[in-house]
């Protein structure tokens, strides 16, 4: 699929829709930001953005099960989906050869990303509220979301769904609540097993490339900045 940064995607009018532009392109932002016109928010209709029924706020979950990307806030610190393959070679960049514990043997981590990841590793899975309560919950809560930030940028985290509290009635309500998850808990050996398969070098080169195919008009720069 070739794309220039003027009309780039096509008009998205359903969750089914949004799912198979993921899986066609690969590589999508949320939001509009480094790419004109490159983004889930510039393609969406405008009457399936903010709505009393459903949207692109409800699609977000059911996209990211049925496609089974990898979503997450990981271009810049702002939310995207990818598809496996994709988030593979991002994670592999980012992490340049390093798990987790290699990284903190190293120096390289910080305490409380150790300590927040640490229990996602063992629980393998849990939403943001439970997540924040087992490693202590006393924190603001925008010290803990630029923890869990920190985390997704550096590929050892993502988020595999959103969930809503339901009232006495059954009912959803609210804004959803991230479920977080280790990459490794979500896409079990195909990611464990190919990760480090090559160099992040490597990784990089081919995520520049898909970019470049997909966007062949736009500044090499902007597209770096998506990398990271």
């Amino acid at each position: 699929m070739r794309l220039c940064t003027e009309n780039s995607l096509p008009v998205v009018r359903s969750m089914d829709e949004l799912a198979a532009l993921v899986r066609k392109v690969g590589f999508l932002p949320a939001f509009r930001g480094a790419v004109p016109g490159f983004s889930a928010e510039e393609c969406v209709a405008p009457e399936y953005w903010f709505t009393e029924n459903e949207g692109f706020w409800e699609w977000k979950g059911p996209v990211i099960r049925t496609s089974g990307c990898a979503y997450g806030k990981l271009l810049g610190g702002r939310a995207a989906f990818l598809t496996p393959d994709w988030y593979r070679e991002l994670a592999n960049w980012r992490r340049d050869g390093y798990d987790f514990d290699a990284r903190w043997d190293d120096g390289l981590a910080r305490l409380r990303d150790k300590q927040v990841f640490d229990v996602l590793w063992e629980r393998g899975s849990l939403l943001s509220k439970e997540l924040k309560a087992l490693c202590g919950g006393g924190e603001k809560r925008k010290d803990f979301d630029a923890v869990m930030t920190h985390l997704q940028m550096l590929g050892y985290v993502v988020i595999s769904n959103f969930e809503y509290e339901t009232s006495r009635r059954g009912e959803p309500y609210g804004w959803g609540l991230a479920r977080y998850e280790t990459p490794e808990h979500r896409f079990g050996a195909a990611f464990t097993d190919q990760v480090y398969a090559h160099s992040p070098e490597e990784s990089r080169e081919w995520l520049l490339a898909h970019l470049k195919a997909l966007l062949p008009d736009e500044d090499e720069r902007a597209l770096l900045k998506l990398i990271g």
